[in-house]
């Protein structure tokens, strides 16, 4: 990577980086003229557009055991976290931190508050390609604190459990699923095709890459559809608290920018975010369906959306 040695440039940079991630999702939503303020996404609105009811969420404690699995699984690196805790030290020291952590976890669980000391992160850029003075060239990395993934990974397993048990997760969706890859949508995507074509019949398709869509998720209609999906109570209290009062600042050349709030978005590096990503955009597939075309076909790959009919007169 090539260093810049102008200090003042490298602050501007920074500050920039930072406002522009900051403030993506709201560009975007004026770039495209977006007015979403009328929008009525409560529980009870998409309840009656989808005729469809969801058990609430079984949540349970954490235990010294589980604790101990998860920090075991994390990968050996020396590599530090946001407060610059070496990986390779959280995992030797696990089974003397297991027992206290699962105790702070429970208190979180049983009161809904996730601890503001995990919800800061540094973005670090790193440049791709093109002019070092355009920060649309530089690729962000997020460097979150270490015991907020150990805290994660217990949500994420108790979501996942009850999306699992409910059948939530839509069949279209291939993006961070388990077992499922790229290989899966494509090969769902020539079966549409060749299917339609042996029919004797015409194939359109649109194709959507998503623009910045992890950081332009809206934390209230996230909310209202995980209280949709049966995430009520302490763990709906719990999630509202993760997502909310989350900083960010940018480190490059070893000067750091101002810090900004997160107000919009998943928090991109994290273990929760791609889940609650698939929960944003998991009715997609329903929607399309239900007032577009006759015989349309929805394949997502996270934010990737593949859309196929073989109805091309509507």
């Amino acid at each position: 990577m090539k260093i810049i040695k102008n200090s003042l440039l490298k602050l501007m940079l920074k500050n920039s980086m930072n406002k522009m991630a900051v403030n993506i999702s709201e560009k975007i939503k004026n770039k495209n003229k977006l007015n979403t303020n009328n929008m009525n996404y409560s529980p009870y609105n998409l309840a009656q557009l989808y005729n469809l009811k969801y058990n609430n969420i079984n949540l349970h404690n954490t235990s010294t055991g589980e604790i101990l699995k998860i920090i075991k699984n994390f990968a050996w690196k020396n590599s530090q976290d946001f407060y610059e805790i070496p990986l390779k030290l959280l995992k030797i020291s696990a089974p003397f931190i297991a027992s206290p952590l699962s105790y702070i976890i429970n208190k979180s669980l049983s009161t809904g508050i996730f601890p503001d000391r995990m919800k800061y992160s540094i973005i670090v850029p790193l440049h791709k390609k093109g002019a070092l003075n355009n920060v649309a060239n530089f690729r962000p990395i997020s460097l979150l604190p270490s015991f907020s993934k150990i805290f994660e990974k217990v949500i994420y397993k108790r979501l996942l459990m009850h999306f699992q048990a409910s059948n939530i997760l839509t069949n279209d969706q291939f993006g961070f699923r388990n077992k499922l890859s790229t290989t899966n949508a494509i090969f769902k995507l020539t079966n549409i095709i060749l299917s339609t074509l042996n029919n004797k019949k015409k194939c359109g398709g649109i194709f959507f890459d998503l623009e910045k869509a992890f950081d332009c998720v809206d934390h209230t209609i996230l909310l209202s559809k995980l209280k949709y999906y049966g995430i009520k109570g302490r763990m709906h209290l719990l999630l509202e608290s993760y997502l909310t009062n989350r900083y960010q600042r940018v480190k490059f050349n070893n000067i750091f920018s101002k810090w900004g709030k997160i107000t919009k978005g998943v928090p991109q590096g994290s273990i929760l975010g791609p889940l609650l990503f698939l929960v944003s955009i998991n009715d997609l597939p329903s929607f399309i369906k239900r007032f577009g075309p006759h015989n349309t076909s929805i394949i997502l790959f996270a934010d990737d959306t593949s859309v196929l009919t073989n109805d091309l007169t509507s």
